[in-house]
């Protein structure tokens, strides 16, 4: 059996004789068990999968990236500014003249840069309260924003003057409802703009709307207001800086205009998830790599001790292998690829799992507190949640064959 041929009949016979083995176990002698394994794996998958849905969500936008455009773009290795941290990112330059010629383009009906700031307000007769001010250019119509309408603003951006930044100030915001409570603001409310504590205030803003954000109260404070007044009033306005710019239009021609405006930015188009946000979303990434430890450490103790109960159980067929001749290396490959098919079966059930989970959380979000996906699904997480099972197998795998190498012939003999 030293030739090719023999080698591969050989290692063939031994995986059939691992999936037989592993067949006969879960359907008569341990079925409970290697379900019981299955399904904890499954379960564990699916959580992963879950959380991980939420977490690429998160970095896809976050409260500030919820919108109704078409097309969205972005400075290249940007992120969605952390409710945690406030940390700013890279941004876009010259968004108000570039939106400007966007939306004179054909099939455009409207660009408008967004630039986000962190500030405090204050209203009348209470304290400052920090909010995030998300500024934007409205046009008379009934945009999302922030998941916010921009419909309560003033068309236009008058203090942008082409530039010159020195144009009447509409003196408008809108309240989301969190907001609103946490000021104890209402329509007509006139509140006071700082950048910050110990900083001098801004100009006064009156509240024109308090709009319903779809969640319930269940999200961050953030306000609409114009965008030239909050660069002027954060420092944006020196180069004309935006953390994003939004399109609204048909895809194609957004997607085009812009290419030509920004060549070197990413470019978002509506319905479409980008994996790689995690990577550039603090948050969201530590919340996919928690989740991550957690489903690798739970998936590969439940695998090694079940395939260590199971090959206590089997000591004596493991003897009876040795007997008739089959090697060390073939008795703990058989073993080897029966917890590789366990892990490989919980995966593909997982993955399902996931699937459906995402739905249904999704589901739930829409009727309780959120108007859209709290959690997305993506062709990846399916090569991930497999990966990420076959490598909890392979942690797990060194204890049975432990339990296996230390099998002797003469003492299941004499058992």
């Amino acid at each position: 059996m030293a030739d090719g041929g023999g080698w591969r009949t050989r290692w063939t016979g031994l995986a059939r004789l691992a999936l037989a083995r592993w067949w006969r176990r879960a359907t008569r002698t341990t079925t409970g068990r290697t379900v019981s394994t299955i399904g904890v794996i499954a379960l564990t998958v699916a959580l992963l999968l879950v959380v991980t849905g939420v977490a690429l969500a998160l970095a896809d936008g976050g409260v500030t990236g919820r919108n109704d455009a078409a097309v969205a773009v972005t400075p290249e290795e940007s992120g969605t500014l952390s409710s945690v941290d406030g940390v700013e990112g890279p941004r876009l330059g010259a968004t108000n003249e570039r939106a400007a010629a966007i939306r004179d383009r054909d099939g455009i009906d409207h660009a408008s840069p967004v630039l986000v700031e962190t500030v405090r307000l204050r209203p009348p007769n209470g304290n400052a309260r920090t909010v995030r001010l998300v500024g934007v250019v409205p046009d008379g119509e009934s945009r999302t924003v922030a998941g916010l309408s921009t419909a309560a603003l003033e068309r236009g951006d008058p203090h942008y003057a082409n530039g010159s930044y020195d144009g009447p100030r509409t003196g408008e915001i809108v309240l989301s409802e969190t907001a609103a409570d946490r000021l104890g603001a209402s329509s007509g409310d006139e509140l006071t703009v700082s950048m910050g504590p110990g900083r001098s205030s801004g100009p006064s803003v009156t509240v024109t709307a308090v709009a319903d954000d779809g969640t319930g109260g269940a999200t961050a404070p953030v306000a609409l207001v114009h965008v030239s007044g909050l660069q002027s009033l954060s420092g944006a306005a020196d180069g004309g800086l935006a953390d994003r710019l939004l399109i609204w239009g048909e895809s194609s021609a957004a997607q085009s205009a812009a290419a030509d405006a920004y060549p070197a930015a990413a470019i978002e188009v509506a319905g479409t998830t980008d994996p790689s946000s995690l990577f550039d979303d603090g948050l969201a990434f530590a919340t996919g790599v928690i989740a991550l430890v957690v489903s690798v450490t739970i998936c590969a103790s439940f695998v090694a001790t079940a395939m260590g109960m199971t090959v206590d159980e089997d000591r004596r067929t493991l003897a009876v292998l040795e007997s008739v001749g089959v090697p060390t290396r073939g008795r703990l490959a058989i073993v080897a690829v029966s917890a590789g098919i366990t892990t490989l079966v919980g995966a593909l059930v997982g993955v399902a799992l996931g699937a459906a989970g995402i739905v249904a959380v999704n589901a739930i979000a829409g009727a309780t507190i959120a108007p859209g996906a709290v959690a997305q699904f993506h062709l990846v997480f399916v090569p991930y949640a497999i990966a990420v099972a076959l490598f909890s197998g392979l942690i797990a795998v060194p204890y049975p064959l432990v339990v296996a190498v230390r099998t002797s012939v003469l003492e299941e003999v004499g058992r």
